[in-house]
């Protein structure tokens, strides 16, 4: 069994900063690519940024030039360091992983493990 735990949520003034976590846990996995998504109440969920287990990252365009994601292979944790942060950026923010499972009959590929997730709140 994987699981996936965000931290690092709050509420913080808009312009401030914050730095979300996600740590991966369970036995016999590797990480392949890793994601934050958001959802805003009242919206659909949508892609933030994401990396694959080279560090080939994506963002939205609504994130680009001030978030920035990364991940610590040997933790097996993906960051989301979020400045100069904005109302709009206010949303439960959740990590994803697509995960390999290392069996013994075999490797299961592609499967897709979600956190909790975490609130953000910037205020005006």
């Amino acid at each position: 069994q994987v699981q996936l735990v965000e931290s690092g949520g709050g509420l913080v003034q808009a312009g401030g900063s914050l730095r979300l976590s996600c740590a991966v846990s369970g036995s016999r996995f590797s990480i392949d690519a890793m994601g934050w998504y958001r959802q805003a109440p009242g919206k659909q969920r949508e892609l933030v940024a994401t990396i694959t287990s080279g560090g080939t990252t994506n963002y939205a365009d609504s994130v680009k030039g001030r978030f920035a994601i990364s991940r610590d292979n040997a933790k097996n944790t993906m960051y989301l360091q979020m400045n100069s942060l904005k109302p709009e950026d206010t949303a439960v923010y959740y990590c994803n992983a697509e995960v390999s499972l290392l069996l013994v009959a075999g490797t299961i590929r592609g499967r897709d493990y979600w956190g909790q997730g975490t609130q953000v709140t910037v205020s005006s």
